[in-house]
């Protein structure tokens, strides 16, 4: 065969040629056979999927670990005494955080006190004063009675010296009594007129004195008027500043409210708070939720109570926490934007927009694999039920 030459090499290959390329259409038409079975056979297996498996889930990885957090803060203007705890501190609810300077709430309470006790020996007084304003109404009637009694013995006497008066002026005329007589008679008359004046004007004397008697014990009747010495107007007032001390004096001891972790912890010895102002946080970790951020295409069939299954990348999928659909927020976070969308303009474009779900946890799982405010969850729920 080396010493054919290339004419006959030629020649070959035309016949040879026809075979080759039957074979190749050949082939070519069992790949194109073989990838349409593949495609029919992905698009089965994808139409069987989302039949079977995809449409009873909605999935997403926009999760997001939250709690309601509580923030501790002063209920007073005072120095920081103490502090007590650290951040990622586990608290329990009633533990004491922080410690404010006392020394004015014990001022105010032993005032408060104070005030109390003046206010109580106060309103004795005013129901003792009563009963003395009693006696002495009566003995200004007495008074005002023996007034009377005066006037009506010096009317007697004014009436008599009047008739002597008479009688001896009228023998005077006869000559039967002498002026010395008459002129003595004259001047009883005008004593005993004299003696009626002056026992008609402390009759009146002891009238007003009786009558401001009877207002002073008004007066005192309208302070302590039915009401006694525990429910006077005033002793209530002076208990109820008393009790304002004590609460004072009570926050002074700063308590975590709920159980939870200590965060974002502010406050040092000796610095000086004022009330209101954030001391630190307590994270209620036991009471954790998560907040899927679903596709508004995605929600159709979710609907509170289904089951819910997610992972954490903190623990890996290894770890399945489980809860339910708990509810959905109120709007999408757009809608709650510090500079929400303004979609009523020209230029707009369509987005898909997301809204907020809340999951509930287990708490039994969250005591074993404790979460923190924050973490990222892939949420799987399953909308067959």
């Amino acid at each position: 065969m080396a010493d054919r030459n290339p004419d006959e090499f030629h020649a070959i290959a035309e016949t040879e040629s026809p075979l080759a390329g039957a074979a190749r259409k050949a082939k070519r038409r069992k790949l194109f056979a073989a990838l349409a079975a593949g495609i029919a056979l992905s698009g089965g297996g994808y139409k069987a999927y989302d039949a079977l498996v995809a449409s009873k889930h909605a999935a997403t990885d926009n999760a997001y670990v939250g709690a309601d957090v509580a923030q501790v803060t002063s209920q007073l203007s005072a120095s920081v005494a103490d502090v007590l705890v650290e951040d990622t501190a586990q608290v329990r609810k009633g533990d004491v955080l922080v410690r404010l300077d006392d020394t004015d709430a014990k001022i105010a309470l032993a005032n408060a006190e104070a005030n109390l006790a003046s206010a109580v020996r106060k309103v004795e007084g005013l129901h003792a004063t009563d009963s003395g304003l009693g006696a002495q109404i009566a003995a200004r009637g007495a008074d005002e009675a023996r007034a009377a009694a005066q006037v009506s013995a010096a009317q007697s006497e004014f009436d008599k010296a009047k008739i002597d008066l008479q009688r001896r002026q009228s023998l005077a005329q006869s000559g039967a009594v002498s002026q010395d007589e008459l002129t003595s008679v004259r001047t009883a008359y005008h004593n005993a007129a004299a003696a009626v004046r002056a026992a008609q004007a402390a009759r009146a004397q002891a009238a007003a004195a009786r009558g401001a008697a009877v207002g002073e014990r008004n007066a005192n009747l309208a302070l302590i008027a039915n009401a006694s010495i525990d429910n006077n107007p005033e002793v209530l007032a002076a208990r109820a500043a008393l009790e304002q001390a004590r609460v004072n004096l009570a926050r002074t001891v700063i308590r975590a409210p709920i159980d939870g972790v200590v965060s974002r912890r502010q406050v040092q010895v000796g610095q000086r708070v004022q009330p209101g102002a954030m001391l630190m946080t307590v994270v209620p970790v036991q009471a954790a939720y998560v907040d899927a951020n679903f596709k508004e295409v995605e929600l159709a069939k979710v609907k509170p109570g289904q089951t819910v299954t997610m992972t954490s990348d903190l623990y890996g999928s290894k770890v399945v926490f489980h809860g339910r659909v708990a509810g959905f927020s109120g709007g999408t976070g757009a809608a709650f934007a510090l500079v929400p969308a303004q979609n009523a303009t020209g230029n707009w474009i369509k987005v898909v927009q997301r809204l907020p779900t809340r999951i509930a946890l287990d708490p039994k799982e969250l005591t074993a694999h404790p979460l923190r405010v924050g973490l990222s969850m892939n949420v799987d729920v399953d909308v067959s039920k």
